[in-house]
């Protein structure tokens, strides 16, 4: 019975040290985020730039702008994830952190997936609020904003999860940020169709919740793979 009590002990020892370390990792990287409010907001001006030139560009009519607007949101949401990957581990790689990282007796997946969590929360998250506030824009039908919503919080933590595995190859080099979008954006496609086609369903009366539940099955994928190819990426990109 002793022999069952200490082994228990030890698991929940580990279990609470485990996610301790992801706390720490979470607390450490929103406040190195505070100090860098800027490439905060880019990817939100990004985002409300093309909403806005958009209908400018090509016609304010409603009914065209209606007929886009799941297929532009989506993109425009996208490109915008794309331009906060890059710095993704590059701050961490130039000031030694991510060294230290790699030597830590921690367990590298799991940093990296704390650190891929704050950048979506900082990122993805608010991108999906916007995108959503700037439907209004693109003359959305009221039964899209739901599922614009629903769709890029699913979608843009896979988008963070790809995404970190193209930063994490890329860290070591002095331009990476072409050959990042040229290494991700290829996965990105299944995740702007399913997240595309979701809203367009909800508009056109019919069920979304089979392109969302798709969303949720690459999402569950991504968390259960992404964070090993992240730690490995990173060891080639550093130690090779």
């Amino acid at each position: 019975m002793s022999a069952n009590s200490g082994g228990s002990t030890t698991g929940r020892g580990e279990e609470i040290g485990l996610w301790g370390v992801c706390v720490a990792q979470v607390r450490r990287e929103l406040k190195i985020a505070r100090r860098r409010g800027g490439d905060l907001v880019n990817p939100l001006m990004f985002l409300a730039l093309v909403v806005v030139l958009f209908p400018l560009g090509i016609s304010p009519e409603p009914d065209l702008l209606a007929s886009v607007a799941p297929g532009l949101l989506w993109v425009a949401a996208l490109l915008a994830m794309l331009l906060s990957l890059d710095g993704l581990f590059r701050g961490d790689y130039e000031d030694g952190s991510l060294e230290q990282m790699l030597l830590s007796p921690l367990p590298l997946p799991v940093l990296c997936l704390a650190k891929v969590v704050v950048h979506w929360l900082l990122t993805g998250l608010p991108l999906a609020l916007c995108a959503s506030l700037l439907g209004v824009l693109l003359a959305l039908p009221g039964a899209g904003y739901l599922a614009l919503m629903l769709s890029l919080a699913l979608g843009t933590a896979t988008l963070s999860l790809i995404g970190a595995i193209g930063a994490a190859l890329t860290v070591g080099l002095p331009r990476g940020g072409v050959l990042l979008s040229l290494l991700v954006l290829p996965l990105y496609i299944p995740v702007l169709i399913f997240g595309a086609g979701a809203v367009k369903a909800a508009i056109e009366g019919g069920m979304a919740g089979p392109a969302l539940a798709l969303l949720g099955a690459l999402l569950a994928l991504a968390v259960a793979a992404a964070p090993f190819a992240i730690a490995g990426g990173l060891r080639i990109s550093v130690n090779g």
